[in-house]
């Protein structure tokens, strides 16, 4: 398995069930593939570079995990159909492995 991060944010205005409930879901298509999450870092309200869909600031969030490189595009596909999750990132570590 490889290692990768993660990074992606919510609008801050979302009640906290919701933000918990992409966070559950970014786990489970973890898991389904047989990978495993490191880490969970909540960097919190942070404000963006340009507006995004009316927002100007956003709920970051930064997870570490292993996963099969096969898995990587199923990630993909699950936040890009998730309305909350407004703009993701996914990136290899090389310095992980």
């Amino acid at each position: 398995m490889k290692a990768y991060e993660l990074l992606f944010f919510v609008d801050p205005s979302l009640d906290p069930e919701t933000r918990l409930a992409v966070m559950k879901r970014i786990d489970t298509t973890i898991a389904e593939g047989a990978g495993k999450v490191d880490s969970v870092d909540e960097w919190g309200k942070r404000k963006l570079a340009y507006e995004i869909n009316d927002l100007t600031d956003g709920d970051y969030t930064l997870i570490n995990f292993h996963a099969d490189p096969t898995q990587i595009a199923e990630l993909d596909r699950v936040l890009r159909i998730t309305d909350a999750a407004v703009r993701h990132m996914i990136v290899r570590r090389d310095d992980q492995e």
